[in-house]
């Protein structure tokens, strides 16, 4: 028996020479949505997640409810993620076959640690 896909980590890394700060969570759009999804308000960090130069930070998401419970649901084909006040969303790869979402889409706060992303 298969396990349902429904989460997904979204890892980004400090590419550059000085620290970055993840502030809130990433606005994420998943095909052709027209709103991004709620944060999971009880994943707020106690800081302002900071990374230093190689390091990275973790949001999770949550796609779908386990339980067959949630609506509208669809298959998406591509993900967009918006970063603070750059018009121009990274697109990370998303599995050939797309990942389902429906009512439950939801995503945490940037967090430092994968494991806290992954809680949610």
């Amino acid at each position: 028996m298969s396990r349902p896909l429904n989460h997904l980590l979204l890892t980004v890394t400090n590419t550059g020479s000085k620290n970055c700060h993840l502030v809130g969570y990433p606005a994420v759009r998943f095909g052709e949505a027209q709103s991004v999804p709620p944060v999971i308000e009880d994943s707020k960090p106690q800081a302002v997640v900071t990374l230093a130069p190689g390091e990275s930070g973790y949001a999770g998401v949550l796609l779908s409810a386990a339980d067959g419970s949630g609506s509208n649901g669809y298959t998406a084909k591509y993900l967009e993620v918006y970063f603070g006040k750059s018009p121009s969303p990274a697109r990370p790869t998303l599995p050939k076959k797309g990942v389902y979402v429906d009512s439950s889409l939801s995503v945490t706060y940037w967090q430092a640690d994968m494991a806290d992303a992954l809680t949610w």
